[in-house]
């Protein structure tokens, strides 16, 4: 045999080395050929941005609110505090009322309201013997009283309602949150802001509101 002709027979690392080539080559191609698709497909509908969550929906009619006639001084109080109420209590959009927009608010849907002058002022007295019944603006004195940014309030809740009367400004001021408000206590943060701005501190208050 010539041993200058060459041979015909591929050596056998040659050839697995040849093959292995071939094995790599094959997925890497599918694979770029996968993230091209996808980069040219649309998002589906899962990939797509979630849409916000909407505002609280509301009414934007008046709301209905008494409006009684205020001594000069409470009035004027009263117009000071209306003035530095905010747009809005939280996520509730302040609302016209019917009567009073000098002395009354409102906010949202169903109606958070606030009236100015309108109550008398509350006080906590011992309470009576023999089942007599506690004077008009008193409450017990056993009831707890809350402080929230500066302002003293005395919560009543009742149907469908929680009624917060200040007992420690010369004015009293009465928010009224409906039980969909629940805790009451954390819809006067905002008002008892407005209210250190506009309404003096009364010259006596109740245990528990000094400081």
């Amino acid at each position: 045999m010539d041993e200058t002709e060459p041979t015909k027979r591929r050596d056998p690392g040659t050839r697995r080395a040849a093959l292995w080539a071939t094995v790599i080559a094959v997925p890497v191609t599918l694979a770029v050929a996968g993230f091209t698709f996808a980069k040219l497909a649309p998002e589906s509908p899962d990939a797509a941005p979630s849409a916000s969550a909407s505002p609280r929906a509301q009414s934007t009619a008046p709301v209905e609110l008494p409006a009684p006639a205020l001594a000069q001084r409470p009035g004027v109080v009263c117009r000071a505090l209306i003035s530095q109420l905010p747009d809005s209590v939280r996520d509730l959009r302040q609302r016209p009322v019917t009567a009073g927009p000098e002395q009354n608010a409102a906010y949202g849907d169903p109606a958070l309201t606030v009236a100015c002058g309108a109550a008398p002022p509350v006080r906590p007295c011992p309470s009576p013997t023999g089942g007599a019944t506690l004077p008009a603006g008193c409450f017990p004195d056993t009831d707890e009283v809350f402080r929230v940014n500066g302002v003293c309030w005395h919560p009543v809740t009742g149907a469908g309602a929680t009624v917060l009367t200040t007992v420690d400004r010369e004015v009293p001021v009465q928010v009224r949150a409906p039980e969909t408000y629940q805790p009451a206590l954390q819809w006067v943060v905002q008002i008892s802001d407005a209210i250190v701005s506009a309404v003096p501190s009364a010259k006596q208050a109740p245990s528990g509101c000094a400081g």
